[in-house]
């Protein structure tokens, strides 16, 4: 029997608590150490380790599903050999960059953050947390910061998107969700179907396919899908002629600026951009295969754009050891799933590759001065604060091209608020809310799992500080020229000395 081991002890306060410890987490640690120096801060990770989404998922073919030269941190160069990395190495990859910088000795692991309270008079978040307990159940406790900024990503952690499915009762096979992998289930020589068409499913179906009797990718509607490179040529050949950080700040501006570029080619000549898609999958699969599986009715990147590394998806299919089926689900059936057509997939298990759920706030209610704030209410000031929320911050990447790319910036950016507040000895910030700006959703999707639960985050504007680009260089430059000092309403502290607080310890001159 496991001994029980207590989280390590919170502290009664900190200049600035970070919640979640993936890849937003640490890299806000990182800033903050560096941009920011002299303030406390602690990471709060609900987890027994850290590595948000990577921690998290564990199904066969978990990897990225962008470049890991930019999904990976500017200031901690990747040095593994593939571009396109196992779940497993970038796992291995955060956890070498925390312990490195130091970012680990400040995570307080099983630590559920459950709510905020933002108090005006006190000029601090009052954030409750529950921690396992030795008897059993959880304990709450509390501590008090300064600023509050949410790293905690844009889906639901403990709960995936789960249709409805008729029948499944009936079913006498194995069910499984990706988010949820049992760790036991054995897959060999079976027959499995995945449902699904998304990142998720395109990633499994090859690695199932290895052991499987057979996988069927059983899909209502085509995606978009290009293959892709394990390995970049170019990454390769320049990290063996130029220094580690010189070679990656090189890859990295080439991705970005391939990955900007060929999404904006897709929404701005997207009938050229179907054609592109189009001839190649036909040169892999034939144009039947292409036709009536890889042909979506929507425009490329109305919906992620999906990759198959090393087209091991079209390599499967073609080899016979896995087929795409498009159809609808009548009903599951004891031996397997009934169609719309008619058709009986049999299998052993079902793999429900059905989606995410979308959460903001990562199950946190946040209240200011005792009114609940819906996030979804409020206005996002340059892709970083919730207009008229008091010193907080919400970290929210790309998903048009790597997630670190825009978090990075929105790190830099907090630093900078901070460092603004410490400077002008103020006791809080605000972004006060704009009439007359057009509001727009800040996922920019038409997937299911966006307009399901898109609604839960902030809005985005089409003009100045409430605008964002999707461009990388666009945003860097528009986070670069903030002009903190204008567009934030700042309240100074009253009161308070600096000996009473870390807040000003660090203040360079």
């Amino acid at each position: 029997m496991t001994s029980f081991s207590e989280p390590a002890a919170l502290p009664d306060r900190v200049d600035v608590v970070i919640v979640g410890a993936g890849i937003s987490g640490i890299d806000a640690a990182y800033r903050l150490q560096t941009e920011c120096r002299g303030l406390s801060y602690v990471v709060l990770e609900a987890r027994e380790d850290l590595g948000g989404t990577w921690d998290l998922f564990r199904y066969p073919g978990i990897r990225s599903d962008s470049d890991i030269f930019t999904l990976g941190f500017p200031f901690h160069p990747w040095a593994g050999a593939d571009s396109i990395a196992e779940g497993a190495d970038i796992l291995a990859y955060l956890r070498d960059t925390a312990q490195q910088f130091g970012i680990d000795n400040h995570i307080r692991f099983r630590t559920a953050v459950q709510s905020a309270d933002w108090s005006s008079t006190d000029a601090c978040w009052t954030v409750t947390v529950e921690q396992p307990a030795p008897e059993g159940g959880y304990l709450r406790r509390t501590l008090q910061c300064s600023f509050l900024y949410t790293c905690t990503g844009y889906y639901d952690y403990e709960r995936g998107h789960n249709p409805d499915l008729p029948g499944l009762d009936t079913f006498t096979g194995v069910v499984a969700h990706p988010q949820f992998w049992p760790e036991q289930l054995d897959y060999a020589g079976k027959k499995v179907v995945v449902i699904g068409s998304g990142a998720t499913a395109i990633s499994m179906v090859p690695a199932l396919a290895r052991d499987a009797e057979h996988v069927t990718m059983l899909q209502r509607s085509p995606t978009w899908i290009s293959a892709i490179g394990r390995r970049d040529k170019f990454a390769d050949r320049w990290r063996q002629r130029l220094p580690a950080s010189w070679a990656h700040k090189l890859i990295r501006f080439r991705n970005v600026s391939f990955a900007n570029g060929f999404y904006h080619y897709c929404r701005w000549f997207p009938d050229r951009a179907r054609r592109l898609l189009t001839q190649a999958a036909t040169r892999r699969l034939g144009p039947d295969t292409v036709r009536d599986h890889f042909t979506p009715a929507y425009a490329p990147w109305d919906q992620r754009l999906c990759f198959a590394v090393d087209a091991d998806l079209f390599k499967a299919i073609r080899a016979g050891e896995a087929d795409v089926v498009t159809d609808h689900i009548e009903s599951f059936v004891p031996d397997g799933i009934l169609l719309r057509s008619g058709t009986v997939l049999p299998a052993d298990i079902v793999v429900t590759a059905t989606g995410l759920k979308l959460q903001s706030l990562g199950h946190i209610e946040l209240r200011v001065d005792g009114t609940r704030i819906d996030p979804g209410q409020h206005m996002l000031w340059r892709g970083t604060m919730l207009s008229d929320v008091p010193n907080f911050a919400l970290c929210v990447g790309y998903v048009n091209v790597s997630w670190t790319m825009r978090a990075d910036l929105t790190a830099r950016l907090v630093c900078r608020v901070i460092e603004h507040m410490r400077r002008q000895n103020l006791a809080s910030v605000t972004v006060p809310a704009e009439s007359g700006v057009n509001q727009r959703p800040l996922i920019d999707l038409k997937a299911g799992y966006a307009e399901r639960g898109g609604h839960q985050f902030p809005s985005v504007g089409d003009r100045g500080r409430w605008s964002m680009s999707k461009t990388y260089f666009l945003d860097a430059a528009a986070v670069a020229r903030a002009n903190v000092r204008r567009e934030l309403h700042g309240v100074p502290r009253r009161g308070t000395t600096a000996a009473e607080t870390n807040w000003d310890a660090g203040v360079r001159s």
